[in-house]
């Protein structure tokens, strides 16, 4: 029972022994645990600080780098839609280029026909007229063959040329 309920002395002597490591720790060793518990405060609100500030500024770079990509789309987009106009364009001025080009083969092939027709025309024609004197000098041949016809011929001629 003595280990149950300890002495009046005993109770004495640790009360004493406790104070004074209550005086030793308040003296030497209460302010440098309170100092290394107050730094420790602030270090951990500083990096709760600094989380929150890395926190905004992830939010601001997220913010700033979905703008960044809107507008890199945009660009895309109107240089997509350039491209595409200018490609339409490119073929707009080769189809009138080719239209161009083809009018003028066109009408240079209807000069080139014209002239042929011209020259086949006056190929006939002198053909036709060296037909026409070769039968004209064969009939007159076959005509004047005597001396008779060929004087009512001179003598008709010239009755012709006092009427005119």
């Amino acid at each position: 029972m003595d280990l149950i309920i300890p002495g009046s002395g005993l109770i004495v002597w640790q009360i004493i022994g406790f104070s004074i490591l209550l005086f030793i720790l308040a003296k030497f060793a209460w302010k440098p645990i309170l100092s290394a518990l107050d730094e420790r405060e602030k270090s951990i609100e500083d990096a709760l600080k600094s989380a929150e500030i890395a926190r905004n500024e992830m939010a601001n770079l997220k913010a700033e780098n979905e703008k960044i990509i809107h507008e890199a789309k945009l660009e895309r987009d109107e240089m997509l839609l350039k491209a595409t106009e200018t490609a339409k364009q490119i073929v707009e001025n080769a189809r009138e280029a080719a239209q161009v080009e083809g009018a003028k083969m066109i009408e240079a092939a209807k000069k080139a026909i014209d002239t042929e027709k011209q020259a086949a025309m006056e190929e006939v024609k002198v053909q036709v007229a060296a037909l026409s004197l070769s039968i004209a000098e064969k009939v007159l041949r076959k005509n004047l063959a005597d001396d008779t016809k060929q004087k009512a011929l001179v003598e008709e001629l010239i009755k012709d040329l006092k009427l005119n």
